[in-house]
């Protein structure tokens, strides 16, 4: 469920079905040596510049040999359905090819490797052929057309050519790998041959790479789900403020007035005493106003996602969003338990960071051949790695009487609990983060609810 993304990020995917509702908590235990808590890193700052969420409509096989391939017949209804069924199948080869050719990597032993990229080149192959097949007749769908089948193309290729570049390499399997080169060269002509991109911009990575960037959101239009945020508790956060400001000034005026009483004339002693009331004010009302707030807002959902259709603009599903920095004893205890399993060395003293979103699906049917929805949790740690400590320390060995020395990094190590709760069913893990300055060195499943230990 949970899996690496980029170098300093994580994401988790799980599926949600028709009026199906789901909640997700993740309790991090965050190391004080990593210097993260509420004055350093805000919960705002962090979900505004940190936190991503996004709903896709999804079917459940999204390997190659299964996309469903109907998507991209002649369709008889309007324009927005042809678009809409075109970006549907160009989507789902998407995640077909990348999630293939993830797994394809995985693979050390050249023979299974070059079979298993064989077979995702002949299916690739396939896919292309089918979305050729229906070209449209209509001027106005050929743009549609032309977008989908030049991304579509440009990211085969490039999927391959990493495939190349990073799976095993010997002269054994050359036929393979020759057969692999061919068919991106033969993508590579076609594109060349339909005139989908200009001379400057074959020749400029940049441009070439932005302008498929364009295209990758030109056909998510109508399948990755438009989100709107919406801040809950801002008229509330005016009225405390408000409120505290309007009983600190009443007090204000009241010790204003008995000094007013007791110096009969303005003098410079009731000056000084005028002028430090006035700064005993701006001092302690930010203070005051944040204890009142958080203790006001302590474990109130403070952000709500709305995501409709982009394309219809119906309401499919809504979520609510948690996050806070807590207390261990305030966790629930089936957690704690669960963090109290660890190693003593492992029992640091830390900051507890509590994320939770509630997800409802409104929506009672989905598209025709869609039989869920992919969510997508990313989370950056990057505001996480800002005050870990730069450079590497050395380690030295003795071997035969002669001193040697090797380079070693310093790594943190984060703890998260991962609680999944759907109907009247809950799921328990624990992952360890393992990190570095510059990326996520691993992330470790610890344990599960199943009772299974890894550690």
């Amino acid at each position: 469920m949970l899996k690496q993304d980029e170098n300093l990020s994580f994401i988790i995917e799980p599926q949600l079905g028709q009026r199906s509702e789901q909640r997700l908590d993740l309790y991090f235990s965050i190391p004080n040596e990593m210097g993260v808590n509420a004055q350093t890193l805000s919960e705002e700052s962090y979900f505004n510049n940190q936190f991503k969420s996004y709903l896709a409509y999804n079917a459940n096989n999204i390997h190659l040999p299964l996309v469903r391939s109907r998507f991209v017949s002649k369709n008889k209804g309007e324009q927005r359905d042809y678009r809409q069924n075109l970006n549907l199948y160009c989507y789902q080869v998407r995640l077909a090819i990348d999630a293939d050719i993830k797994e394809t990597l995985k693979i050390e032993d050249p023979d299974e490797f070059y079979q298993r990229a064989g077979e995702l080149c002949e299916q690739s192959q396939s896919l292309l052929r089918k979305l050729r097949r229906y070209t449209p007749e209509d001027e106005k769908l050929i743009s549609f057309y032309t977008n989908a089948d030049n991304y579509l193309s440009w990211q085969i290729e490039q999927s391959f050519l990493k495939l190349l570049d990073e799976g095993p390499r010997s002269s054994d399997y050359a036929k393979e790998r020759n057969d692999l080169v061919n068919f991106c060269k033969s993508e590579n002509s076609y594109r060349e041959e339909q005139q989908y991109n200009s001379e400057s911009t074959l020749k400029d990575a940049n441009r070439i790479t932005n302008k498929m960037r364009l295209l990758q959101r030109l056909i998510e239009h109508g399948v990755i789900l438009n989100r709107q945020t919406r801040y809950l508790n801002s008229y509330l956060k005016r009225l405390v403020k408000g409120s505290v400001t309007a009983v600190i000034m009443a007090l204000v005026m009241i010790v204003i007035l008995n000094a007013r009483a007791t110096f009969t004339e303005v003098t410079a002693t009731l000056i000084l005493i005028l002028g430090l009331i006035y700064g005993l004010r701006e001092i302690f009302k930010e203070d005051i106003t944040r204890i009142i707030w958080r203790a006001i807002v302590r474990g109130r959902p403070k952000w709500r996602f709305v995501f409709k259709n982009s394309v219809t603009k119906d309401k499919v599903a809504s979520q609510l969003i948690w996050l806070e920095y807590t207390r261990f004893k305030n966790i629930p205890k089936e957690v704690r338990a669960i963090f109290s399993k660890r190693r003593q060395q492992n029992k640091l003293a830390a900051q507890w960071l509590h994320f939770a979103s509630e997800t409802r699906v409104n929506a009672r049917e989905f598209l025709p051949g869609y039989d869920s929805l992919h969510q997508t949790l990313q989370f950056s740690l990057a505001p996480f790695s800002r005050y870990l400590k730069k450079g590497e320390g050395k380690l030295y060995h003795l071997e035969s009487n002669k001193v040697s020395k090797q380079a070693v990094e310093r790594r943190y190590q984060l703890n998260m609990v991962l609680v999944l709760t759907e109907r009247d069913k809950k799921l328990y893990q624990r992952y360890k983060i393992t990190m570095n300055r510059s990326k996520i060195v691993n992330i470790e499943l610890i344990y599960s609810d199943d009772g299974t230990k890894q550690e």
